[in-house]
C-alpha cells in the first residue's frame, strides 16, 4: 500500500482563522496557560490509548506513559510531547483544523474588542490547542497514531496565518510532539526553572509523570484520589481547568467517597457560566469516567441530560474495566451511582441556593433552563427539583427569576389555595396580560413565566406541597368565597347583555367556542380564556411555530359589563359599526394574549376608521 507523503496545504475552517487572530493578539494576560492546555491534551492522549489497549492488546504501551517537555534555546523551540494516541492524517485535519462544536458562530457574534469580556467567552469555548499561538510564531505537530505502522506519521505545521500544511514523515514511536517556535518577546519560556514553576502551578495533578531535563516536575497523582484535607483551593481549582479547558475558576465543588455496597469517588464541579455546548443534549454530562483509576470514557453518562453543565470526574472500583458505552446504559451499579449522585449534585445546588442567595441567582441565570427539563425527565427527583426554581412574579414585578415555590406559599393568603401562573411569549406580555387584573387588585401573587420550556414543564408540575398550580387564562377561575359571589352577580348582569352576546356570536362565528361576562376584568374590555382541560393558546402557537399539527380549539371571550365600550355596543344599531368593534374588541384581547391575528391589515383599516 502506497503512502501518501506528499506535502499539502489547507485553509483553516473560518472559525479558526477568527480565534486564531485573536489568539495572535494576546488576549489574555497569563498567557502562560498555553501549557496547561497542551499538557492537558498530551494527558487526554495518553489516558486514551491505555483505555484502547484494554481491548486491543497490540495498542498496549511498550514503556511507561510520560509526558516530556523539552527546552532548545540555540533553535528557540519548547516541545510538548507524549506517548499516548496519536492522531492519523484525518484526525489531525479534523482536530487541529476544524471547531466541531455547535453554537460556534454565536460566540464569534459575541467576541468584542474587550479583552476582558473575550478571554471569558474564548474560555466558554474551550480550545486550548490554539493557546499556543499566544506565544509561538510558528506551531509544528509530529504525530503518529499509535496503530498505524512508522512511515504513516505526519508532520502538521502553521504560522497561524489562516493556512496549515500537512505531509507524510516517518517517526518511530507513536505519539504527538508539538513544537513551539516561540516569538523572539516570549523566550521567558526557555528558562528550565520558569517551566517547573508552571508545570507545579497548573498540572501538578496530572497523573502521568511529566519530566523535564530527565526530572520529574509534578506529584502525578490522581488528585481526586487524594484525601480532601491535603488538596488545597488552588489545586481544586486548576484540577477543574485541566479537565474542562475553561479559563476560569469553577463556582463550587463538591468531593466525596462512598464506601460499602457501592465504592466510588466523585469529584463534581458547577462551573460559573455555560459552555457554548450546554444545549448539545446528545453530549450528556461533561463528567469523566474512571474505573481503577484507568481512564475509560468523556461525557459519561453518570448524570442525567439536565444535569449536563456539570464537570468533573466519577472513579468507581465496581465496574469492569472493559465496559463500553452500550453497556453502561443497562448497567445496574451505574444506574445506582447515578441515582446516588443525581441526589448528591440537587442537594448541593438546594444548599447554595439556602447559604448564598447571590451565588445561586448566577447558577440559576446560566443553567436555570436546563434545570428545568428536570421537572418533566426525572419524577423520581422532580419535588426536589421543585425547590430548586426560580421566577418571576407579580410580587415584585421585575424580569429577574429570583421566586422559589417556598417563597410563593409563604406568601399566599389565608384562603388561597392555588398556586397562580401566567405563561406567555414575553415577560412583558406576562406582566401585562388583562388576565391579571383581578389578582392585582386583590394583592394575589401571580407567577409570570415566559421561557419556551415552561409550558412544556407546567404540564408536568401538578403541585408543590401540597398546593396545586393553576393557569390565570383558564376558564374555570374563582379566587375566594367572595369571588364565587361575584361570579353570581356577572351571571345576573347576564339577561341585560344576553342580546348583545348572541349578535357578537354571529359576528364572529366559529372564531370563538363561545362569549360570555367576566368578573376577572378589571380595566381591560375583554379576554381571551382557554376550556380548562383545552390546549392554551400559547402552546397552540409553539406548536404551530414548530410545524407541528395544532388541534382546532376556538377560545372563549370574556368580556367585562363594567366597561364602556361594552355599554356602547348595547346601544350600536349600526350593523357595520357593532360587527367593527366586536372585531376590534376580540382582536385585541387575542394580541394582549400574545396571538397573531389572521387578517392585520383589516385590523388597522378597522380602528383607523374610529379615529377620525
Amino acid at each position: 500500500m502506497s503512502v501518501d507523503t506528499a506535502k499539502k496545504t489547507y485553509g483553516f475552517q473560518t472559525e479558526v482563522k477568527q480565534l486564531l487572530h485573536l489568539m495572535i493578539h494576546s488576549l489574555y494576560s497569563k498567557k502562560e496557560i498555553f501549557l496547561r492546555e497542551l499538557i492537558s491534551n498530551a494527558s487526554d492522549a495518553e489516558d486514551k490509548l491505555r483505555f484502547a489497549a484494554l481491548s486491543d492488546s497490540s495498542l498496549s504501551p511498550r514503556e511507561e506513559l510520560v509526558i516530556h517537555i523539552d527546552i532548545n534555546k540555540e533553535a528557540r523551540t519548547l516541545t510538548i510531547r507524549d506517548n499516548g494516541i496519536g492522531m492519523s492524517r484525518e484526525e489531525a485535519v479534523e482536530h487541529l483544523g476544524t471547531i466541531a462544536k455547535s453554537g460556534t458562530k454565536e460566540f464569534l457574534q459575541a467576541l468584542s474588542e474587550t479583552q476582558a469580556k473575550d478571554s471569558k467567552l474564548i474560555g466558554q469555548f474551550g480550545v486550548g490547542f490554539y493557546s499556543a499561538f499566544m506565544v509561538a510564531d510558528k506551531v509544528t505537530v509530529r504525530t503518529r497514531r499509535a496503530n498505524l505502522p512508522e512511515d504513516q506519521a505526519i508532520c502538521w505545521e502553521s504560522t497561524g496565518d489562516g493556512e496549515y500544511t500537512i505531509e507524510g514523515i516517518h517517526k518511530a514511536e507513536s505519539g504527538t510532539e508539538v513544537i513551539l517556535h516561540l516569538k523572539k518577546e516570549e523566550e521567558s519560556f526557555l528558562d528550565p526553572w520558569t517551566i517547573k514553576g508552571l508545570v507545579r502551578q497548573y498540572s501538578d495533578h496530572v497523573s502521568f509523570p511529566i519530566m523535564i531535563d530527565n526530572e520529574k516536575a509534578n506529584t502525578a497523582t490522581a488528585l481526586w484520589a487524594r484525601p480532601k484535607s491535603e488538596i488545597s483551593e488552588a489545586e481544586y481549582q486548576e484540577f477543574y481547568k485541566h479537565i474542562s479547558h475553561d479559563f476560569q475558576d469553577p463556582l463550587t465543588w463538591i468531593h466525596y467517597k462512598v464506601e460499602g455496597k457501592l465504592e466510588y469517588t466523585a469529584l463534581f464541579y458547577i462551573p460559573q457560566h455555560p459552555g457554548m455546548d450546554l444545549w448539545e443534549r446528545e453530549r450528556k454530562t461533561g463528567i469523566k469516567l474512571y474505573i481503577q483509576r484507568v481512564f475509560i470514557m468523556d461525557n459519561a453518562e453518570v448524570l442525567p441530560a439536565y444535569l449536563r453543565f456539570v464537570k468533573g470526574v466519577l472513579d468507581s472500583n465496581d465496574l469492569p474495566l472493559n465496559v463500553s458505552r452500550e453497556i453502561l446504559q443497562s448497567n445496574a451499579t451505574l444506574e445506582k451511582i447515578r441515582a446516588a449522585t443525581t441526589k448528591k449534585i440537587l442537594g448541593l445546588l438546594e444548599k447554595i441556593s439556602q447559604d448564598d442567595s447571590k451565588q445561586y441567582a448566577t447558577v440559576w441565570s446560566n443553567f436555570g433552563q436546563v434545570l428545568k427539563e428536570g421537572v418533566v425527565e426525572d419524577s423520581n427527583n422532580k419535588a426536589d427539583i421543585a425547590k430548586l426554581l426560580r421566577f418571576a412574579s407579580t410580587h415584585q414585578d421585575t424580569s429577574l427569576q429570583t421566586v422559589s415555590l417556598a417563597d410563593y406559599v409563604s406568601r399566599m393568603q389565608q384562603d388561597q389555595k392555588s398556586i397562580y401562573y401566567i405563561i406567555a411569549d414575553s415577560f412583558a406580555a406576562a406582566k401585562n396580560s388583562p388576565h391579571l387584573e383581578i389578582f392585582r387588585k386583590k394583592g394575589i401573587e401571580v407567577l409570570l413565566l415566559s421561557d419556551r420550556v415552561d409550558e412544556w414543564v407546567m404540564s408536568h408540575l401538578q403541585e408543590f406541597e401540597g398546593k396545586f398550580f393553576q393557569s390565570v387564562t383558564k376558564a374555570d377561575l374563582a379566587l375566594s368565597e367572595e369571588d364565587k359571589a361575584n361570579d353570581q352577580e356577572v351571571e345576573a348582569q347576564k339577561k341585560d347583555f344576553q342580546t348583545v352576546l348572541e349578535h357578537m356570536k354571529k359576528v364572529l362565528g366559529e372564531k370563538v367556542k363561545e362569549i360570555k361576562l367576566s368578573s376577572r376584568l378589571t380595566d381591560s374590555p375583554a379576554c381571551i380564556v382557554s376550556d380548562n382541560f383545552a390546549m392554551s393558546m400559547h402552546l397552540q402557537r409553539m406548536m404551530a411555530a414548530a410545524g407541528q399539527a395544532v388541534p382546532i380549539s376556538a377560545p372563549i371571550l370574556e368580556l367585562n359589563p363594567k366597561h364602556d365600550l361594552l355599554k356602547h355596543l348595547q346601544n350600536e344599531q349600526d350593523e357595520t359599526k357593532f360587527a367593527d368593534w366586536t372585531m376590534i374588541l376580540f382582536e385585541q384581547a387575542l394580541l394582549a394574549e400574545g396571538g397573531q391575528l389572521e387578517d392585520p391589515a383589516s385590523f388597522v383599516k378597522r380602528v383607523n376608521r374610529y379615529l377620525i
